[in-house]
């Protein structure tokens, strides 16, 4: 039946053009309705012939001056060809004969924004908005939502959807839309509100009850959210985008093994994601099930091989399980793609560390020191390997270097200490280690942690002692 009813409309366009070619040329004068004119017209626009199409919307009024259609349908020709000014000229023609016409006004806002008069485009869509009722004006409404979107007033992107469902509570595009809209401007408590009261109306919308959520997840709200998504899912249990955000709102709230229920039904209804099983390797991590981490974040990798990131949580989960040589094979494939990654390399560092390479753990603690100087992690890692490996000399230069480097930050004065008292300088580092508890008394733990027998030392218990005397 399809078949036959296209078939019947390809001939009855083939004698329609026909007859416009002979009242073109003028060998009959054959008789065309409006109607017919407009497909004549949009059948050339449907084929890019622009040219064409003017030509006939031109003969068209020539047969019917008074059709507002056919003006409409000419500007809509003209503003194909850029001529826009021509074609408000003509759309306000067009207006004489019937201004009830929603196309007039959306055309009219398309050669408005062409010629980038943004307020008059406003201003005719407003207008227009008191004369239209029903679906017309929702289309209205999203027509003047793009308008504000396309010159940044996102604010009132939001309130044309509102408008819309305020008119149209389950207008699915709409819907779709405002959660975008809510996120974007952070205007979440008006959407809680807004669909609160869709939701009374409307109890088995699972995309207000989505939105709802979504809502509440911007207001960190996670377990309201977590309600309001179990309810869209009971209404549409395939909701896949629900368990998505489901997940990520339990993982927020450090419930590990539900977010990992919630993301294992994201799998099954839709295709697979890199987000989704990193966000799954990254539960199991939390849950120190390394084996099952490190199979997401493969899985996660295979979908996405040129994210050296993937590798490296790989190699942090067999760094965790004490697997340090398998961990430095992954890091050495991380490192290729991003050779100067600070985190690659600072792992990497308190790998060989580990299996007793300090020569080459103090390689690659410096080259994150030299890409990121003003951070501490580095010069806290490679300070922390020369004094704990009898380097000190070493170690009281780099100290001095990361005094510099980072402003002074008081932990560099526990390890100047450390490395003074290293060197056999035993004055200097307990009057540094005065001005040490002096300007970070808290810190006292990271000097202890790196050789706990100072505290055998009488000097350093005498100081210490002494500080917390004056402290009390």
């Amino acid at each position: 039946m399809k078949d036959n009813s296209y078939q019947e409309d390809r001939e009855q366009m083939k004698e329609l053009l026909r007859q416009y070619e002979d009242l073109r040329t003028g060998r009959k004068h054959a008789f065309i309705d409006e109607d017919s004119f407009e497909r004549i017209i949009s059948y050339f626009e449907e084929r890019d012939e622009t040219g064409k199409a003017l030509e006939a919307a031109n003969l068209a009024i020539e047969q019917y001056p008074f059709s507002s259609g056919l003006l409409i349908s000419k500007a809509d020709t003209l503003i194909a060809n850029r001529r826009y000014r021509e074609a408000l000229d003509v759309l306000d023609q067009a207006a004489l004969f019937d201004s009830n016409d929603i196309n007039l006004y959306i055309l009219k806002t398309d050669a408005f924004l062409a010629l980038d008069k943004q307020d008059r485009a406003v201003e005719i869509l407003s207008e227009a908005l008191d004369r239209f009722e029903g679906e017309e004006k929702i289309e209205l409404l999203f027509e003047l939502a793009d308008v504000y979107d396309d010159y940044e007033e996102f604010d009132k992107v939001f309130d044309c959807l509102k408008m819309i469902l305020e008119q149209d509570p389950v207008n699915e595009e709409a819907l779709y839309k405002i959660c975008f809209w809510t996120d974007f401007t952070g205007r979440n408590e008006e959407s809680i509100r807004l669909h609160m009261h869709i939701i009374d109306d409307y109890p088995y919308s699972e995309l207000a009850w989505f939105n709802l959520a979504a809502a509440y997840q911007g207001l960190k709200l996670y377990e309201k959210a977590i309600d309001a998504y179990q309810y869209a899912i009971v209404i549409e249990e395939k909701f896949d985008y629900a368990y998505r955000n489901m997940g990520d709102a339990y993982i927020r709230l450090r419930k590990y093994r539900e977010a990992i229920e919630a993301l294992e039904k994201v799998t099954e209804l839709s295709k697979p994601e890199v987000v989704i099983y990193e966000a799954m390797g990254h539960c199991y991590d939390k849950l120190k099930n390394f084996a099952q981490a490190r199979f997401y974040y493969r899985k996660a990798s295979h979908l996405n091989q040129e994210d050296s990131k993937l590798i490296y949580k790989v190699a942090c989960t067999y760094y965790n399980e004490g697997n340090f040589t398998a961990a430095v094979k992954q890091l050495d494939n991380a490192l290729k793609m991003q050779r100067l990654q600070p985190e690659y390399n600072l792992l990497m560092g308190e790998c060989k560390l580990e299996l007793g390479q300090v020569k080459d753990a103090v390689q690659y603690f410096g080259q994150v020191v030299r890409a990121r100087p003003r951070s501490k992690g580095g010069w806290e890692a490679l300070i922390r390997c020369l004094i704990q490996h009898d380097l000190p000399g070493e170690a009281l230069e780099q100290c001095h270097a990361a005094l510099r480097a980072t402003g002074q930050k008081p932990l560099f004065l526990y390890y100047l200490a450390a490395a003074l008292l290293k060197s056999g300088m035993v004055k200097e580092g307990i009057l540094q280690l005065e001005a040490a508890l002096s300007a970070a008394p808290r810190l006292l733990k990271k000097f202890v942690e790196l050789d706990s027998s100072w505290l055998s030392n009488r000097q350093v218990v005498e100081v210490i002692a002494r500080y917390k005397k004056k402290g009390s």
